[in-house]
């Protein structure tokens, strides 16, 4: 092989391995790291939570003593009740997650709306009816997002996908508090 066509094979390698490089480069900053909701609260809280107090069970769906209000009126007992109690209201976040370009499926809970059903700023929450029917998640499992292009929203029993960049922010509405938000790149319906 001559010596320019050794050159130009080189340089060809190059090139193609510069691009390749580049593309996936370019391909990986738009990459989000799909995650579930409970890799947003610390291990403890989440173990606090799968271990309620034993007379929850004994209260009934929708009664007076079902709401955190009464929950926080009532005395504990022991280390492991208050523990609970305490995950409850928990704004303890991740850090390794902020500033994270992550996806995650969600709900919405509507703050503001335009004309109709464009909804402009809410609540993503990982179940149907957190915040509206029912005592909302704890902080940490409220994610806060104000997006101007909006989302058209049909139903409330409606998921979607997320996905953006997430930040450590606290926000507090009255209809809950985050201790996330998330700079929205882009929503999506939820297909698994």
């Amino acid at each position: 092989m001559s010596k320019n066509v050794t050159n130009m094979v080189a340089w060809c390698v190059i090139a193609l391995a510069s691009f390749v490089f580049t593309v996936e480069s370019a391909a990986q900053s738009t990459r989000y790291e799909e995650i579930e909701w409970i890799q947003l609260m610390p291990k403890d809280d989440l173990d606090a939570l799968l271990n309620p107090p034993e007379y929850l069970t004994e209260i009934e769906d929708g009664s007076e003593q079902d709401t955190l209000d009464s929950l926080d009126a009532k005395p504990f007992e022991n280390d492991k009740d208050k523990r609970y109690q305490q995950a409850l209201s928990s704004a303890r976040v991740i850090d390794s997650y902020n500033n994270k370009k992550i996806r995650v499926p969600g709900f919405i809970v509507p703050l503001e709306s335009e004309e109709g059903k464009r909804i402009s700023e809410f609540f993503v929450v990982p179940y149907f009816g957190a915040c509206l029917h029912m005592p909302p998640p704890p902080p940490n499992q409220i994610i806060y997002v104000k997006f101007e292009q909006g989302v058209e929203l049909e139903s409330l029993y409606d998921a979607f996908w997320f996905e953006g960049k997430i930040i450590i922010n606290t926000v507090e509405n009255e209809l809950g508090t985050s201790a996330y938000e998330l700079k929205l790149d882009r929503v999506l319906p939820y297909e698994e």
